[in-house]
């Protein structure tokens, strides 16, 4: 039988490892955001993680123009918004009906749907692009939007429908003997009480969409519609020379917007939650 000891030490030891390796990844996280910071400020910054000798805001002030930043940011609110809204209000009336009727076909089409998330984008790009040619959807904004939408549909109805799940079907049942038709049911009693999960769906989405790079360089021609997804790509010059202290200046004002809509939200987030443990109590 082993001593206390021996058991002790190897606890201790694996302990260590353990807050070793979680160390290990929080700097892997931590150590780019410091140098984003810190680059921004300064005026000589390259990839080195330094504290600048004088902090400045030359860099800030070289990026606040019309073209480099407040253009590609309203293009990208314009592009992801109502992506979002879009993948948002589709996602909530599909999953209503698979999460309410049960149907041999369900789950095929929840698995077909599953499946549609895994496709690479790159590889229906090709074709897509000559489609958009074909209808004249080439270089419009809404076209854009709405191939970007259609491509976060799938992974936004799988999310909405489990969600969708945990509403009880009884209170339903109550408003339809009040004499509430479906479509004021889902409106009034549903998406109340799935507010966290509309949030988190909206959350991704808009994510996921606001990083997008590759669909808006490929279906956006006219430099005054792209995004700041593809503007970014203007700090790099030629011959690999990169101005990297506006590049941090930069992508600290494009990942604002993510910031202030998660901030918006965190408290629908509680508040949904706390209402749907009462309801379940």
């Amino acid at each position: 039988m082993p001593a206390p000891g021996g058991r002790l030490r190897r606890r201790t030891r694996r302990r260590l490892a353990a807050d070793a390796a979680l160390l290990a990844v929080a700097a892997a996280f931590g150590v780019p955001l410091l140098w984003l910071l810190l680059a921004s400020v300064d005026a000589q910054a390259d990839l080195r993680v330094r504290v600048p000798g004088s902090a400045t805001l030359d860099n800030f002030s070289a990026v606040l123009t019309d073209d480099i930043t407040f253009t590609p940011m309203l293009n990208s609110l314009l592009l992801c918004g109502s992506s979002t809204l879009l993948t948002v209000v589709c996602a909530v009336l599909a999953a209503y009906p698979l999460s309410r009727y049960r149907s041999r076909l369900a789950r095929p089409y929840l698995l077909t749907v599953l499946f549609t998330t895994c496709l690479p984008i790159t590889a229906i790009m090709v074709p897509v692009y000559g489609l958009f040619v074909r209808v004249n959807l080439i270089d419009t904004m809404y076209g854009t939007a709405l191939f970007l939408a259609t491509a976060q549909l799938p992974f936004a109805i799988w999310l909405m429908k489990n969600f969708m799940d945990g509403v009880p079907l009884a209170l339903e049942e109550a408003a339809w003997t009040d004499g509430a038709s479906m479509p004021q049911t889902l409106v009034r009693v549903v998406l109340p009480l799935m507010g966290p999960g509309v949030a988190v769906v909206t959350i991704y989405t808009f994510i996921m969409l606001w990083g997008n790079f590759f669909v808006p360089f490929m279906l956006l021609l006219s430099p005054d519609q792209l995004p700041a997804s593809v503007s970014i790509f203007t700090f790099f010059g030629n011959h690999g020379s990169v101005v990297y202290g506006q590049l941090a200046a930069f992508s600290i004002l494009y990942s604002a917007p993510v910031l202030v809509l998660y901030i918006l939200i965190a408290r629908r987030l509680g508040g949904g939650f706390a209402l749907g443990g009462a309801v379940k109590g």
